[in-house]
């Protein structure tokens, strides 16, 4: 991701179905990332992968499209800062995917729009809209009970509930906290900058930051068993497609960035770790996320 939601006034069933499409594999990335960590990749692995096969195809797209390639001073400044943030929320994430369910970790992380929120009013002084304020108690209750605070639907009680998912929540939180970040930098220092091209830049800065991580760590950790090959290759496939298709069709169809309909991706998550991974939540945590990812959309959908 590497813009705010937006959509356009009028939202074709092609577009509509594209956006579905592209949530579908954002979700199964995550998932595929998942089975990847179960049998033996590291998280910096996985990001190094996945960034740097993003950032080739997305230039390859620069290139032939025949985007500008000129930036001014200012842009050279803060897109490093972005692709370091970026690089940082990569990393959070798939930490946390590693931790905790697959939906839960994407439900937590879709907080985001509370963070960009804090930032804009913390770093550029602006009161967060009348909307957003109305949506942060929905948005929290969903999440505590999409994360059984308590622990009463998993029976654990709350210590052992956060003893086991406590480090899970934190990344996916600090994973929202450095997009929100990451995305107010961009809407006021960098949104004039071609999104093919930022983009290529922000995944570059994400897999050379990756690829230093994984010298630090003595180099790449791989599968270590046919499942694993199979969710490396897929999270990387997922991801690389998901974006080739945001910023080569979804133009062309008159949606710009990252619809708020593509929010429905922990959903796709959920169905998809419970069918590929066993992973289940009870039904009250499937409420919690479900008022979460209604929340997110609205936000999004309010904003045409």
């Amino acid at each position: 991701m590497s813009a705010p939601p937006t959509l356009s006034p009028r939202l074709t069933g092609t577009a509509f179905a594209t956006l579905l499409l592209i949530a579908f594999m954002m979700g199964a990335n995550h998932v595929a990332a998942r089975l990847a960590f179960d049998h033996g990749v590291e998280v910096v692995t996985a990001v190094a992968f996945r960034s740097g096969v993003t950032a080739v195809v997305v230039a390859l797209l620069v290139l032939w499209q025949g985007v500008s390639l000129a930036l001014t001073r200012r842009h050279r400044q803060v897109l490093p800062v972005i692709g370091a943030l970026v690089a940082i929320q990569s990393l959070c994430l798939y930490a946390s995917v590693a931790r905790l369910p697959v939906a839960l970790a994407l439900l937590a992380f879709n907080t985001y729009p509370l963070w960009t929120a804090l930032w804009a009013r913390l770093i550029y002084a602006h009161r967060p809209e009348g909307r957003v304020l109305r949506a942060m108690p929905l948005m929290l209750v969903g999440l505590a009970l999409a994360l059984d605070v308590s622990g009463a639907a998993s029976g654990l009680g709350l210590s052992t509930q956060w003893a086991q998912m406590g480090a899970g929540v934190a990344f996916a939180l600090a994973a929202a906290a450095t997009f929100g970040l990451a995305l107010v930098l961009t809407q006021h220092e960098a949104a004039d900058v071609d999104g093919r091209l930022r983009t290529a830049i922000t995944m570059a800065m994400v897999g050379l930051l990756a690829l230093g991580g994984v010298a630090w760590q003595g180099g790449f950790h791989l599968p270590q068993a046919p499942l694993g090959w199979v969710g490396l290759m897929g999270l990387t496939v997922l991801y690389g497609t998901a974006f080739t298709v945001m910023f080569t069709v979804l133009p062309r169809l008159g949606v710009v960035g990252n619809s708020a309909i593509m929010n429905v991706e922990p959903i796709f998550a959920l169905v998809l770790a419970w069918l590929v991974l066993g992973q289940t939540i009870a039904p009250l945590q499937v409420a919690g996320g479900l008022l979460v990812v209604a929340t997110v959309m609205w936000l999004g959908l309010a904003r045409r």
